[in-house]
Parts: structure tokens; C-alpha cells; sequence
């Protein structure tokens, strides 16, 4: 497969679909999204206005859902947006020419169905676990927490599932999500792994920020200990509210982005602990990043989670869970550091010792802050087409 591969990114909303739609447009590809976003709105991630088909009624229902959540309560408004959307991509991308159609999931069935196996690689991305592997975590953390929590409904991991047999490729975004997709039997081959990426030159830190980090901590301030994303159960903030209590004097934790109704609760109690502060544009998350001396990310399940990138691009240790795309960033005690899921205890172990080791601590930022870090979109786009090529190569012949 060339680099003029022609690529069509379906997707109900925006993700990382923009990110990668601008990697593959840059690499030479002919990459057009088709989306229920607005194209002027695209623009702003860097996308032409014709390189962006606008299903615009679909995504003005999709916010009057999210904004009055009681209206999609039951599952046949929920089926109905995902049938739809599907439904209306099939139409416009059946009339292209594509060598990859990249869908993502929750939205691919219809798609699928419609283009049949021959019209082009069909390609569908989970940005989670597995969608069982989903429903198994967040059902345990409800039975655990005693709060319940919003998961896959019945009707979207049948779904899902038949997604998963009709596609010819499924991508997954780290070492964790595609062990969850082994576990449930899918084959290996099926299989494309492709970590996200961030914009290093957007994340990486200017050098009075990089030695300003460096001086506080060998000065002794509270270790500052960062989060950014979403307050959410899911994420695993009922235990970093937990370490944030024991570690209240020595460390500062600060936490940036929105609340959950499933935590809301648990942020008020925090507040004695833990600063919040609200989500901000990804142009003036560079500022958060830099007042920040480790991330935390105590998910409890995740595909990737992009932020990882960002922060570690940003110059931070990353102190993450196994269930997210840490492992693949992280080399173990020189770049950061790995802990199960729901581990309050290794939490706070690992941020004492942050406390207590300040120089080995600050000689770690220097390998955190080596050029060979991080991993940009072009790398990303780079190997999505790798993958591509690989399924869309002949098959041997016998002989």
C-alpha cells in the first residue's frame, strides 16, 4: 500500500480521529473523515473543509442527549443514534472510492453490512478494552463502590460484538486492550496494535520550565502530583482520593478536567485534598503539564489515554495503572513507574518515595526529558498504514 493510500474515518464525534485524519494527510494520504461534527469546527484541528463530510443534524441530537441524559434513558434512543449515524456513512462513503474504511466502534454495524467484504479494508478501532472486559471492571467498581455506575448496555455488546466478527481488521490502542480482546477469543491476526500520540511540539516543555520543576523538588516544596482528564469512577479517582488523604502535607495534588456524575460526591469530599480545576482547551493544557512534578493516572480500564502522551512529552514521570497504554511509554523506575489497578497502597508507596528521593528523582526527569521520548501523530499515521498494508497484502499462493 502506498503512501496515496485512500483512507475514510468514520466517527460520531471526534476522539483522536482528527489527530490521526491530519498525521495521514501529511504523510501523503487521502484521508477524508466523515463525522457529526461541523467542518468549521474540524478547521480547527487542522482539517480542509473538503476533506470533512458533516452529518450535522445527527450531532445536534447527540447533544441535546447528552445535555438531558433522561431522554436517552432505555436503549432505543441509544440504538437509534448508533444505527443512524452507521446508516448515514454507509450512504456517503459507498459512492467514494477507499483502499481502508476506519470505523470506529459503536457505530460500524450498518457500515459494514452495507459495503460488504470487497469495497475495502474494513477497519474498526475500540478506543477501550474489550467491550466485555469494559462492562466486567466497571461492574466490579459498582459492586466495590456502592454507586452505580454508567456501562455498556446489553443492546451495545451484542452490538459490538458483531462488529468485532464482520470486521477484517480491529485496532487497539495498547499492550492492555489487546490482551482483553485475546482473553475473549479473538485472533491475534485480527489484531493491529497502534499507540496514540501526542503533539511534541506543542507539549514539549520550554527549558525555564523543565529546571524550575528540577529546582522546586530538590528544594524540597510539596511533591506536586497532577491528574488531568475526567473525575470519573471509571478513571479510579475513589483511590486517588484516597492516596491524596494519606499524602496530605507532603504532596500537593492537583486535578484538571471535568467530574462525573458517578463521582460527583467524592470530588466534594476530595476538595480538602485535591485541587480541582476545570477542563481546559488542549492549547492551554502546556500550563498545567508545567506546574506539575509527576502524573497520576490510576485508571481502572482505558485504550490509551492520550494524555499520557502529553504529560510525558511535557517532561512528567508517568505513575500509572497496568490497565492503559502506560506500558508501552513507560521504562520501569527510568521513565516512570507501573501499578496494579485499585493499589492505594503501591500508590502511595511510589509517591513517598518520590518524597524521600529527591535527587534520583530529579536525575529521572533528565531521562524523562531525552529527545528519543514520546511519540508523535506522524509515527502514529506511520504505523496505521504499516498495518493497512499488512492486511491488504496478497496472500501466497500455493504452490
Amino acid at each position: 500500500m502506498s503512501m496515496s493510500v485512500r483512507v475514510a474515518i468514520v466517527v460520531h464525534g471526534r476522539f483522536h480521529a482528527f489527530d490521526l485524519a491530519r498525521a495521514l494527510l501529511q504523510a501523503g494520504a487521502g484521508a477524508t473523515v466523515f463525522t457529526n461534527y461541523p467542518r468549521r469546527v474540524a478547521a480547527r484541528f487542522g482539517l480542509p473543509p473538503e476533506r470533512v463530510v458533516s452529518c450535522l443534524w445527527h450531532g445536534v441530537a447527540s447533544r441535546l442527549l447528552q445535555r438531558c441524559p433522561r431522554w436517552g434513558e432505555g436503549h432505543l434512543l441509544e440504538g437509534w443514534a448508533h444505527r443512524a449515524f452507521s446508516r448515514w456513512a454507509a450512504g456517503r462513503v459507498e459512492t467514494g472510492k477507499y483502499d481502508v474504511v476506519h470505523c470506529f466502534s459503536g457505530v460500524a454495524e450498518e457500515l459494514w453490512q452495507r459495503l460488504g467484504d470487497d469495497f475495502a479494508l474494513r477497519s474498526l478501532v475500540r478506543g477501550s478494552a474489550h467491550i466485555e472486559t469494559q462492562f466486567e471492571i466497571l461492574a466490579e467498581e459498582e459492586h466495590l463502590g456502592g454507586v452505580p455506575l454508567e456501562k455498556p448496555s446489553p443492546w451495545m455488546r451484542a452490538r459490538e460484538a458483531r462488529e468485532y466478527e464482520l470486521s477484517d481488521q480491529i485496532v487497539v490502542l495498547s499492550g492492555f486492550a489487546r490482551d482483553s480482546f485475546l482473553r475473549r477469543g479473538i485472533p491475534a491476526e485480527k489484531l493491529a496494535l497502534v499507540p496514540l500520540g501526542s503533539d511534541l511540539s506543542k507539549f514539549r516543555p520550554e527549558p525555564a520550565v523543565a529546571a524550575a520543576r528540577k529546582a522546586r523538588i530538590l528544594a524540597g516544596e510539596p511533591l506536586r502530583v497532577l491528574t488531568v482528564g475526567t473525575w470519573s469512577r471509571q478513571k479510579g479517582v475513589a483511590y486517588l482520593a484516597e492516596a491524596a488523604r494519606q499524602l496530605a502535607g507532603t504532596h500537593r495534588f492537583r486535578f484538571v478536567g471535568s467530574i462525573a456524575p458517578d463521582a460527583r460526591e467524592l470530588a466534594e469530599e476530595a476538595r480538602q485534598w485535591v485541587e480541582f480545576r476545570s477542563r481546559v482547551p488542549q492549547d492551554q493544557l502546556p500550563a498545567e503539564y508545567a506546574w506539575g512534578d509527576v502524573f497520576l493516572f490510576p485508571t481502572l480500564q482505558d485504550g490509551y489515554a492520550v494524555v499520557l502522551a502529553q504529560a510525558q512529552t511535557a517532561g512528567l514521570p508517568l505513575l500509572a495503572t497496568t490497565n492503559c497504554g502506560a506500558p508501552e511509554l513507560v521504562a520501569e523506575g527510568q521513565t516512570g513507574w507501573i501499578i496494579p489497578i485499585r493499589d492505594v497502597a503501591a500508590c502511595v508507596t511510589r509517591l513517598q518515595w518520590c518524597h524521600a528521593q529527591r535527587a534520583q528523582l530529579a536525575a529521572l526527569l533528565d531521562e524523562v526529558a531525552r529527545p528519543h521520548a514520546g511519540r508523535d501523530w506522524s509515527t502514529v499515521a506511520a504505523d496505521f498504514l504499516a498495518q493497512c498494508h499488512r492486511r491488504n497484502e496478497p496472500a501466497p499462493q500455493p504452490c
